[in-house]
């Protein structure tokens, strides 16, 4: 009988750990450490069984608990929530000692975060995703925000976790729509920097596409694990988006436009899918991908995504909205547009203030269908 695969720890730095396996949801104190006496669990309403399970683990080992329920989805990330927790803190007499623990989607991890990171000016956090969105990207790297209504994550801090916990079990009842839209952010990690992650898609895709974008995928714990590696390389070397983080954002300015012009009803996952369609069209404009081999990548990004039920395209008639929300975009800088583009799979650059001409031209290409969502 073959036993149960040991954890797989990733070490962003000398920081703190990631750690990736199955049963692995009673490790949230081993990663707190042993001197916290309260932890705050922030958690969404539709998690109540994990977050009993986690309440009960830290429980057992002396820890007082006090739950928190937010709501879901982008409707807990609001100045609002922010301050009802804060008060929740306070009158428990919440100390430095003393810690947040995040349970649920990247939308709970990004509010634990911050809440966090601002109490008595940053007590420790551990985040856990219930999401495959959130186990690539919003809990692993330390960024923490709420929503303002000019923006996503327009507020926020860099707070690094005390420690990040990803139980693939819990993937099994996550909705298959939201499985592939955290796919889009492992296809990213791959577009950018590790392209055996595009050939286990592609593997999986072609040996039975219902399957490989389900929890049942044979590479989804090796796709976790590789995802997060990328991203515990670049955020261990650039902690505060400084230059080489920012390749993380690849896909990401046209991506959060859609989520803002579509009020956020769309998945993130699916915007920066069409984004990344996108800006591989616009780096295509800009003669960054030339050639036979540049016009295969662009149309790779379309083939691995549609494998995956991911939008590659968005409605036409929107750009003027899109625009304007592009230069709110917290990555500008003053009016000038910035965007991580490829020079070659895994080969990322910058692309600095390119002409309007090229960005109407690359959303032209995007929007030819007059589609809105490509599911």
């Amino acid at each position: 009988m073959t036993g149960r695969v040991p954890p797989t720890t990733i070490a962003v730095g000398s920081d703190y750990d990631v750690v990736i396996g199955s049963g692995v949801l009673g490790g949230v104190a081993d990663l707190l450490g042993p001197d916290v006496a309260r932890v705050l669990v922030v958690h969404p309403p539709t998690l109540p069984e994990l977050t009993a399970r986690v309440a009960a683990g830290l429980e057992a080992r002396g820890v007082v608990v006090h739950l928190a329920e937010v709501p879901d989805a982008e409707a807990a990330k609001t100045a609002t929530v922010v301050a009802e927790l804060w008060g929740q803190l306070g009158r428990a007499g919440f100390t430095r000692t003393d810690a947040v623990v995040g349970v649920g989607g990247g939308t709970v991890t990004d509010l634990a975060g911050f809440v966090a990171a601002s109490w008595l000016r940053g007590v420790r956090v551990v985040q856990v995703p219930t999401t495959l969105l959130g186990m690539v990207d919003a809990a692993v790297g330390g960024k923490t925000g709420i929503n303002t209504a000019e923006g996503k994550n327009l507020v926020g801090a860099f707070h690094p976790p005390a420690g990040v916990l990803c139980d693939v079990d819990v993937l099994e009842t996550l909705p298959q729509a939201d499985l592939a839209a955290g796919l889009a952010e492992v296809v990213k990690c791959g577009f950018i920097a590790d392209p055996v992650i595009l050939e286990l898609v592609e593997s999986a895709v072609a040996a039975d596409p219902a399957v490989a974008r389900s929890a049942a995928n044979p590479h989804l714990r090796e796709l976790i694990e590789r995802a997060v590696r990328v991203k515990a390389e670049v955020v261990a070397a650039d902690l505060k988006e400084s230059s080489l983080r920012e390749i993380l954002n690849y896909g990401h300015t046209f991506g959060h436009a859609i989520e803002q012009v579509e009020r956020y009803t769309w998945r993130h996952g699916e915007a920066i899918s069409v984004g990344m369609v996108y800006v591989a069209e616009l780096a295509r404009l800009a003669g960054h991908l030339t050639g036979p081999d540049g016009d295969a990548l662009v149309a790779r990004h379309r083939s691995v995504l549609e494998s995956l039920g991911l939008p590659t395209r968005y409605s036409a008639g929107r750009w003027d909205e899109l625009l304007t929300a592009m230069r709110r975009d917290k990555k500008s800088r003053g009016s000038t547009l910035r965007f991580v583009v490829l020079d070659g799979l895994a080969q990322p650059a910058r692309l600095v203030g390119p002409d309007d001409v090229l960005l109407q031209a690359a959303y032209g290409l995007v929007s030819r269908a007059g589609q809105g969502r490509a599911h």
